[in-house]
């Protein structure tokens, strides 16, 4: 488990291993969600990379009948 520590200016150092594994570049966008009593920091991508993202995903599906009366 990492652990990071706020700066007296509210900055944090993501510790190296965590950069490494997810990929982090200096200058990369992060969007923070606070969520209950927790905070979670989502790298920003960009549209352009996630083309094809979906392929070879079956896109048939069934729907279930409507209960309306």
């Amino acid at each position: 488990m990492e652990f990071v520590v706020l700066s007296p200016k509210f900055q944090l150092v993501i510790p190296g291993r965590v950069r490494e594994k997810m990929g982090l570049k200096s200058g990369e966008k992060l969007q923070v969600i606070s969520f209950d009593d927790r905070i979670e920091l989502v790298p920003v991508k960009r549209m352009r990379s996630t083309r094809g993202f979906l392929k070879g995903l079956d896109p048939s599906f069934t729907r279930e009948e409507d209960d309306r009366a």
